[in-house]
């Protein structure tokens, strides 16, 4: 799975999900939901850039 980059530098890495606002292990950025933002800034989904 993907690993996602938030402008402020968050990665998104599906294998430890987002605990802390209820997304769980192994869920893959695609499938968050549409109203999940980065926990640090705020930021939407669509401003985070695939990392490769």
């Amino acid at each position: 799975m993907d690993k996602w980059e938030c402008p402020c530098g968050y990665v998104y890495d599906p294998i430890e999900g987002d605990i802390e606002n209820n997304i769980p292990s192994e869920t893959p950025f695609e499938a968050l939901p549409d109203e999940w933002v980065c926990p640090l800034c705020g930021a939407e989904k669509e401003y985070f850039e695939k990392l490769d």
